[in-house]
């Protein structure tokens, strides 16, 4: 039987939106690496006869059910309970995890109370999992086919131990392994992009190919089975290749964390240095730039250039310029990424002016409208966005995608660098 999963998160806390559940993503993401089919997410308050209704639920239609939260020494902490009484199993004390509590205690210098010996009860034949940085173990117990994945909410506590203890213990169950790459894009939409891939996309059974929507963005995954780890980068390689050679400089990486990071990396390997002069985005493409450990070796400096004589008097941009077309113009764009390249010494200037919202805009000049220049020895280009989409509160993400675009407008010109 191929294993299925359903994830049980348990916290009155996280009904009420008190607190955002990332557990779920962060396990199923694991999950996904292994193979494991997951069908179902499940969110149930501390409540006894709710919890015990949610876990019969899972375990009618998956054969694994992974909980988070409810560990804890409180009244209302009742996963162990509720799981145990499933597995007909008793709760008995667990010396080793009595002594962590106590040296936990001991480390932090607090007074530790009765009631944490609680978390030290642990149901019977269960596998303890230790929990490094808080005072609740996890546990995994078995019985008549199933298995129940018990660990702690806390997102610093519950990581660790799903990726250093679950993780491998799920994975020894598995003959095969799966293994990942997402590539990256920017400058083609989710339906454009699945339409020129949709035939490929059908075909294909291992490896796989799917597609997911970002803010501005789309993430292809790329995924693979096979008895190894080679075997299965063996099988995704050609697919990967395809991609590339298909999209060219549509894709702005592999496995990469965003797109601030490819820029870094891509100006790094080139040798080049960036500068940026921003008046709607207030800054917004320096602060992701500067977001990259090391990124002073390729970021020189970032002008906030709002008012017109700013633009003037730092950057340079003509009164002329200013009264005929107005700042946010393709001829104001051009001459302030020429400005800040020249009174920074970079070798690409950046530059964005635009109409962020929600005021400010006009028939000819509306919200959304804005102008992104690039100016470099090699080459220099002005591009026009239309980033409006009739959003209440639209604003930030107007900021949000034309910094994007001036990412890229980086990455291009560096790639063009004879």
């Amino acid at each position: 039987m191929k294993d299925a999963a359903e994830i049980l998160c348990i916290g009155t806390e996280i009904l009420l939106g008190n607190i955002v559940n990332t557990n779920s993503a962060d396990i199923s993401r694991g999950l996904a690496e292994l193979g494991i089919n997951m069908y179902h997410h499940t969110v149930v308050g501390d409540n006894p006869e709710r919890l015990k209704e949610a876990l019969e639920t899972a375990f009618s239609r998956s054969n694994i059910v992974i909980t988070t939260g409810g560990l804890g020494p409180t009244y209302d902490d009742l996963t162990k309970e509720t799981i145990a009484a499933y597995f007909g199993r008793k709760l008995i004390q667990h010396g080793p995890s009595i002594q962590s509590i106590k040296s936990f205690f001991r480390r932090i210098g607090g007074e530790m109370t009765e009631n944490n010996l609680k978390q030290a009860m642990m149901p019977e034949g269960c596998m303890v999992l230790e929990n490094h940085y808080g005072t609740a173990p996890g546990a995994i117990l078995e019985g008549d086919g199933k298995i129940a994945i018990m660990m702690p909410g806390p997102p610093r506590e519950m990581g660790p131990m799903f990726r250093e203890q679950v993780l491998p213990w799920l994975a020894k169950r598995s003959s095969q392994v799966f293994r990942s790459h997402c590539i990256y894009f920017f400058g083609i939409g989710e339906s454009a992009l699945e339409a020129q891939l949709r035939k490929e996309m059908e075909q294909m059974t291992n490896p796989t190919l799917a597609p997911y929507a970002k803010e501005g963005e789309v993430m292809l995954r790329v995924t693979a089975c096979a008895p190894s780890e080679a075997e299965a980068e063996a099988l995704m390689e050609p697919v990967i290749q395809m991609l590339q050679q298909r999209f060219g400089d549509l894709i702005y990486g592999i496995d990469v964390d965003n797109l601030q990071t490819a820029a870094v990396r891509l100006l790094r390997e080139k040798g080049l240095k960036a500068a940026t002069a921003e008046s709607c985005t207030g800054g917004y493409v320096a602060k992701r730039i500067t977001e990259i450990p090391g990124s002073s070796d390729v970021f020189e400096c970032g002008i906030v250039s709002y008012a017109n004589s700013v633009k003037n008097k730092v950057l340079g941009v003509r009164e002329e310029t200013l009264k005929q077309f107005g700042a946010v113009s393709p001829q104001t764009a051009a001459e302030m990424a020429e400005g800040v390249r020249n009174l920074s010494g970079a070798d690409i200037g950046i530059s964005l002016t635009g109409i962020a919202g929600p005021g400010g805009g006009s028939q000819e000049k509306p919200v959304g409208l804005v102008y992104v220049g690039v100016s470099s020895p090699w080459h220099s280009e002005v591009k026009e966005l239309r980033l409006g989409r009739g959003y209440d509160k639209e604003r930030e993400l107007i900021r949000w995608l034309a910094s994007s675009h001036a990412l890229s407008l980086i990455m291009g010109t560096a790639r063009m660098k004879p």
